[in-house]
């Protein structure tokens, strides 16, 4: 029981990084495309986690999610300083 009920919430965080990337190619703004980007970082960190719970490795694979949402974050630090019109 425990396993559908974790096949299902992957089904649904795949379903919202597909809308997410749907509002990141044609957001109107850039604003928009930041945050839809935010919420594709913060499902694939949790996607990670939950594919390592199936797989039951899941020390793994919160050190590959730790590391990834590291990444992210330095990311969104980058293009923010970009768009404000500062140098890196």
């Amino acid at each position: 029981m425990i396993k559908f009920v974790v096949i299902l919430a992957v089904i649904v965080l795949i379903t919202i990084i597909a809308l997410m990337l749907g509002r990141a190619l044609r957001g109107p703004t850039v604003f928009n495309r930041m945050n839809a980007l935010g919420v594709i970082s913060a499902d694939t960190i949790i996607l990670i986690v939950l594919f390592g719970y199936l797989d039951g490795r899941i020390d793994m694979y919160v050190d590959i999610a730790i590391s990834y949402a590291i990444l992210g974050f330095v990311g969104s630090i980058a293009i923010a300083k970009f768009l404000g019109g500062k140098k890196l």
